[in-house]
């Protein structure tokens, strides 16, 4: 009898905490957990990750949580909830990506944790806007060293020519030369362990190495390269070669706004003919159209997601989200809600006259650069070198298209979308 009891008293004490437990979960989001323990959602959210994202939103609302892999994952996709996301105190940038720092780079999470501010703060202050003239004319000298390589004509891919362009351009602004390779075995060799390296990225990030052995063995090489060759670590790259391509493919494909393009940067270069034209900030403030292209392109491909952790339970609309939770926003989402951006699946450049780029203020709601306190803090030199780039291609080159319009990756939750498809084009210097 007295077993009998016992047993009786652990189950309704089950019962309880299972009663309470739930009760308190009535505030939470909607959670969307499977019925595998620990894994969750996890298949079903890693196999097309944005789909998954934009098919939640519609079937639970502006905020809802996955459970994959044993994490919480709390999506918010409206006004309230972004505030949260980028001012909140009870959320937090260093903590939802020290375990992604670690894996990724190795920089052991204590370390991660007291040097990210003051590195930042250096970081920021090394590439604000009044310091770009320290990078343009580099990033100028290179491109037009790089475009000269390509000769008159030729048929390629047109992401890896942009990416064999831009890579060593970057590197050597930012880095000084010294660091890109410059023998053709080096070369081909630093590419590919950066392919290797960037495709996989989301997925180590993830999980531990032992995993992924090529991608830990490519990420050792890369570390070492930049650990014996760096002596000036205040110098950081931020280079984006798909979002150069991406400016390329749009405006392409787009006739009225290359032919604007072109018109414009007829009037401030002149005609083609000269192998190498003289260009500054100055020459490109006259050319808004380029600037309004590649912010354009960067809001219809921006990353998937980006995070934070709830570090103190925060109330986002009748929902308590608890702490441990990863807060997540997802920019490509954001950017192509109607609410925010009037027919957001266009390639409208023109609509990015509306925002006070003088002044450096994007359009309202424009996140892919991040925000609060701690948005990108190369943003601003990106931009500037992929005008240059696009600036310089289109006055030297005009091409021809061999495919369609190639397709976004939407398995991609980390960076710009890769483009999943291919784009093939024949060039040729313009005469």
């Amino acid at each position: 009898m007295e077993i009998f009891f016992m047993s009786l008293a652990l189950i309704l004490g089950c019962l309880v905490f299972y009663l309470f437990h739930q009760q308190n979960n009535l505030h939470r989001p909607p959670c969307i957990s499977g019925w595998i323990p620990w894994i969750g959602a996890g298949f079903k959210f890693g196999k097309s990750p944005l789909e998954f994202i934009e098919q939640a939103r519609v079937k639970y609302g502006p905020i809802f949580t996955i459970f994959a892999l044993g994490n919480r994952i709390t999506f918010v996709t409206e006004e309230e909830g972004f505030n949260v996301f980028f001012k909140s105190k009870e959320v937090n940038f260093e903590n939802a990506v020290e375990d992604h720092i670690y894996r990724t780079v190795e920089i052991p999470k204590n370390i991660f944790l007291t040097l990210h501010g003051p590195l930042y703060g250096l970081m920021k202050n090394k590439m604000k806007i009044s310091s770009l003239y320290q990078f343009s004319e580099k990033l100028i000298e290179g491109a037009h060293e790089q475009l000269e390589s390509l000769g008159t004509n030729g048929n390629q891919e047109l992401y890896n020519l942009v990416k064999n362009a831009l890579y060593p351009v970057t590197v050597n602004a930012v880095f000084g030369k010294g660091l890109y390779p410059t023998t053709q075995k080096k070369i081909q060799e630093f590419h590919e362990h950066f392919k290797i390296y960037d495709d996989s990225f989301q997925y180590g990030s993830q999980v531990p190495g032992c995993f992924l052995r090529n991608w830990t063995k490519s990420k050792k090489w890369l570390l070492n390269l930049l650990e014996q060759r760096i002596s000036d670590l205040e110098r950081v790259e931020s280079s984006d070669d798909l979002v150069a391509y991406w400016t390329i493919v749009f405006i392409l494909y787009h006739p009225s706004v290359y032919k604007n393009l072109m018109e414009g940067i007829t009037s401030v270069f002149g005609e083609a003919g000269k192998n190498e034209i003289e260009m500054s900030q100055n020459d490109l403030k006259k050319l808004p159209l380029i600037k309004w292209c590649v912010l354009e392109a960067i809001r219809l491909v921006s990353p998937g997601m980006i995070a934070r952790k709830v570090i103190e339970p925060v109330k986002i609309l009748n929902y308590t989200v608890p702490s441990g939770d990863i807060l997540m926003v997802s920019p490509f989402w954001v950017h192509r809600n109607p609410k925010y951006f009037s027919e957001p699946e266009l390639f409208k450049p023109e609509r990015w006259e509306k925002a006070n780029l003088e002044k450096n203020a994007f359009l309202d709601w424009f996140v892919a650069f991040g925000g609060g306190k701690y948005p990108c803090p190369g943003r601003w030199l990106a931009i500037l070198e992929i005008e240059i780039f696009v600036a310089l291609i289109f006055y030297k080159y005009q091409f021809k298209l061999l495919d369609p319009f190639p397709k976004q990756n939407l398995s991609q939750l980390m960076g710009i979308q890769k483009p999943s498809t291919p784009c093939r084009v024949e060039y040729k210097c313009r005469k």
